[in-house]
């Protein structure tokens, strides 16, 4: 089938993330499924021959109809895009029928962050789960056989070291759970990350952070009573298993429930939007923080230039000539 050789080639050529494929996958077989809804056969040739304004039109209007947002599906229409793009590349279809075909408005929305303040109390108040002395204490719950307090310690520590690479380095879920444990140069300070593309960048580590991933290194070899290879996955639970994505979102929003100042979304990409506007906001220059979270483009970084209401008022009356006077017609 043609859908199965197009997600082929993502995976092999394009080499997609796992959640992209999903993605992908997800929208052929919605599509599919509107096109057999009468409950005809679906074959190569009926599914080259649907991809038609007409058809791709009713689909569009069959799934808002159906609840979903704007957002969700424009993505659906951006897949069949692409879809539409790999066949024009085989010889089999002319042009790009989706472009005919108007999208619904979607609302841009500026990326959601943390209170810095907020931030630095959780990674204050869980220090004490990423220091030597918790190491030691991990050290003798295993010699003792106390595997109930092992677990605790460690998985105290695995949180933690979740956390503070999430929030430390602004890597996506999937780059995190893809770490290795030869992805840290303890020498340069640096982490080695595969992004999308299968695009490979190198991102410097404040000391803190590389020695919290140093004990952490020590703390899973204590765990599983050996040097790990290399290519080992770095984060792993205390039984050696590698995380997998719903693992990490319960593991952030089990870190920041009840921490002062922080409310709304819990998740890694909240992290990440937190670092970017973190960095911005102390004059890093775009280009360079573009380079960090390995966007492809500057267009993607550039949503980041949002200004928040606090210093838009302290920008304000810094400027404002009435706000600088004072008096009754100023502050």
């Amino acid at each position: 089938m043609l859908t199965e050789e197009f997600l082929t080639y993502l995976r092999t050529v394009k080499r997609y993330s796992d959640r992209t494929q999903d993605i992908y996958e997800g929208v052929l077989e919605s599509w599919c499924g509107f096109l057999c809804r009468e409950g005809e056969a679906l074959t190569d040739e009926l599914t080259v021959k649907s991809l038609q304004p007409s058809l791709l039109r009713s689909y569009e209007v069959s799934l808002v109809s159906s609840g979903h947002s704007a957002r969700t599906v424009c993505q659906h229409m951006s897949a069949l895009s692409s879809f539409c793009r790999w066949l024009m590349l085989r010889g089999i279809l002319d042009s790009n029928p989706v472009k005919r075909v108007s999208r619904p408005k979607v609302e841009k929305r500026l990326p959601y962050f943390y209170k810095e303040e907020a931030l630095e109390q959780y990674l204050e108040s869980s220090s004490y789960a990423a220091d030597r002395e918790s190491l030691e204490y991990l050290k003798t719950a295993l010699a003792q056989k106390d595997d109930k307090a092992a677990k605790e310690i460690y998985e105290a520590r695995l949180r933690r070291m979740v956390m503070s690479l999430l929030s430390g380095t602004g890597i996506r879920r999937a780059e995190l759970i893809g770490l290795r444990v030869n992805s840290y140069d303890p020498g340069r300070k640096i982490l080695k990350v595969r992004g999308k593309g299968d695009k490979m960048r190198e991102i410097p580590l404040i000391g803190t952070l590389s020695e919290e991933i140093s004990l952490y290194l020590k703390a899973v070899e204590a765990v599983d009573k050996r040097v790990r290879p290399a290519d080992s996955p770095m984060l792993v639970t205390f039984s050696g298993s590698k995380l997998y994505p719903e693992a990490v979102d319960r593991m952030v929003k089990r870190e920041l429930e009840g921490v002062k100042g922080i409310t709304g979304r819990k998740s890694p990409h909240v992290l990440r939007h937190t670092l970017a506007t973190g960095l911005l906001n102390n004059e890093a220059d775009l280009n360079s923080i573009k380079e960090l979270l390995g966007h492809s483009s500057l267009a993607a970084t550039q949503v980041y230039t949002h200004t928040s209401v606090a210093q838009l008022k302290q920008v304000y009356k810094q400027s404002h000539p009435r706000a600088k006077s004072g008096g009754k017609n100023g502050d």
